[in-house]
């Protein structure tokens, strides 16, 4: 079973597990693209679809990469 986490693990070599970080990442990314869709939709702020898109997907990549720097950042080294 694979659970979000705040922290990036490690794999039993040492080394980062990119694999969960990037997972973790793209679901709170793609969580992020559709409220942001329907945020902008429901606020009627919304001109045209590829408008509403683009913003939803400048914002989900924004977060994606913003995920991925934290679990980075915040991994435990082993002492």
């Amino acid at each position: 079973m694979v659970e979000l986490s705040r922290n990036g693990k490690s794999n039993p070599d040492g080394k980062f597990d990119w694999g969960d970080a990037v997972a973790d990442a793209g679901i709170m990314a793609g969580v992020t693209f559709f409220t942001t869709l329907t945020g902008i939709s429901v606020s009627g702020l919304m001109k045209s679809p590829l408008e509403g898109l683009m913003a939803s997907g400048i914002s989900a990549l924004a977060h994606f990469f913003t995920i991925l720097a934290v679990k980075r950042g915040l991994i435990k080294r082993e002492a």
